[in-house]
């Protein structure tokens, strides 16, 4: 693999990130021990192996000359994945608890810039912990142990983190070494462009900057100069970062969308918002006269087609009606919200503004990283992302995957994003929010589980 130049979002992605805000993507992998395994020096050796075999993880960013304020991707020659994979044994008590709370801490360190941007830790139960708090694989019987993983979102936007990260386990692992996967040879190109070439690209060209100016002007629309909400969501950042989970159903999700209509990415977003109404509530706080905003990304890549490098993303903007009482009706104002959303499309409207990187030289994304930063705090609210995961079962070294937790990093000004993934029958919520603006995360949590149980409830 060559030298590569950053794509504008990713090259946007890679400015945006201060000391307390980094910005990289984040999963706590939750897996059972197999017969004869303690998820120790084991594990440790084999993901190692495995990491150093993805080629994208052999990675990192420098600068060039041209274009000025660009950078690319090169091979790192004194590539030492020992720098990038470490073991770490957790205190006594219960294994969840200290693995989400170790994962919070780990998520505030920002990634070596020097290094290719990324890091995987083991985490290992304590010596009390002989299954017992441990999630569903410790009520299964088996002893725990996770895997953290932390991806620069320069290196991958979530299905890219997911492709990347897909390397490690069994599966995808001995497929790989068996040569199950085939590359097409890609036929051969001139770099020099027919007339007909030269008219399309103009063409193109030209659309691509109708598209930004209408971005643009619904942004501008779209901003709050006064934004106003609940103070846990509008607190100045302090740098710690702070993780919870919460584990819903997938077959009371379905049912749930059977009832109302829909899609289950609704009855989801429906979930956080009354998750947020009973949170605000149980801290004494008043409903906001305005509902806060939702980014929702939505990827750009076509069904089917290879996950390539870099970020493809845009995002729809929606109204999260937490002031509503009735759980239906602010179930109902999500679909119509994200129906309105879906007949726009993901090329229009505020919340496109990812395509707006496109638009900018490198110099531009270079020197305009804090100004675009603080701009967030104007625009939204609250990242809320699905994280798609393969639907077949995995394992690590033989011992079985059973949770994934997907954690997003949080923009300047924001100081709570909610990350959603399905896996084995379940869909798993991972919290991510400034621990000083949200010490009481694990409240929210437990709202989610609340709120979908509401729900099923209110359909009969």
């Amino acid at each position: 693999m060559t030298t590569e130049l950053l794509a504008p979002l990713d090259l946007a992605f890679w400015h945006l990130e201060t000391a307390d805000h980094p910005m990289h993507l984040g999963a706590l992998a939750v897996f059972t021990a197999a017969a004869g395994t303690s998820g120790g020096a084991g594990v440790l050796e084999l993901l190692a192996a495995r990491a150093a075999a993805v080629p994208r993880l052999r990675m990192r960013v420098r600068d060039v000359l041209l274009p000025v304020g660009g950078a690319a991707w090169a091979v790192d020659k004194g590539f030492d994945v020992r720098r990038h994979v470490r073991r770490l044994p957790l205190p006594e008590g219960d294994f969840a608890a200290e693995a989400a709370r170790l994962a919070g801490e780990l998520m505030e360190r920002p990634l070596e810039r020097g290094l290719p941007p990324w890091e995987m830790y083991v985490l290992t139960p304590g010596p009390a912990v002989a299954g017992a708090g441990g999630g569903r694989g410790a009520e299964e019987g088996g002893r725990p142990f996770a895997v953290l993983v932390k991806l620069h979102h320069a290196l991958a936007d979530g299905m890219r983190a997911v492709a990347i990260g897909a390397g490690i386990f069994d599966q995808i692992a001995d497929a790989r070494s068996a040569g199950v996967r085939k590359v097409r040879p890609v036929a051969p190109r001139s770099w020099l462009p027919g007339p007909w070439q030269v008219a399309g690209l103009a063409r193109g060209r030209i659309e691509e900057l109708g598209r930004a100016v209408g971005i643009g002007a619904s942004v501008v629309r779209a901003s709050r100069l006064d934004p106003r909400g609940t103070p846990a969501l509008t607190a100045g950042s302090s740098g710690t970062r702070r993780l919870a989970t919460a584990t819903l159903d997938l077959e009371d999700v379905q049912r749930i969308r059977r009832a109302t209509g829909g899609t289950a990415n609704d009855v989801l977003l429906a979930t956080v918002a009354g998750a947020l109404r009973r949170w605000m509530l149980e801290r004494g706080e008043r409903l906001p006269a305005v509902p806060p905003r939702a980014l929702v990304p939505v990827s750009r890549r076509r069904p089917g087609s290879q996950p390539g490098s870099g970020n493809k993303l845009s995002a729809y903007l929606l109204a999260l009606p937490v002031a509503e009482a009735d759980p239906r009706a602010r179930l109902a104002a999500v679909r119509e919200g994200m129906d309105r959303n879906k007949s726009d499309g993901p090329w229009r409207g505020a919340g496109a503004v990812a395509l707006l990187a496109d638009q900018l030289p490198a110099l531009a994304h270079r020197l305009g990283a804090p100004l675009a930063g603080n701009a967030a705090r104007m625009l939204f609210d609250i990242l809320v992302t699905s994280v798609p995961l393969p639907r077949s079962r995995l394992s690590l070294g033989g011992c079985p995957l059973r949770e994934v937790y997907p954690m997003a990093p949080l923009a300047r000004g924001q100081s709570l994003a909610v990350a959603l993934s399905t896996y084995g029958g379940r869909v798993h919520v991972g919290l991510v929010a400034d621990g000083k603006a949200v010490p009481d995360l694990e409240q929210l949590a437990r709202g989610m589980t609340d709120e979908l149980e509401e729900l099923l409830r209110v359909i009969g």
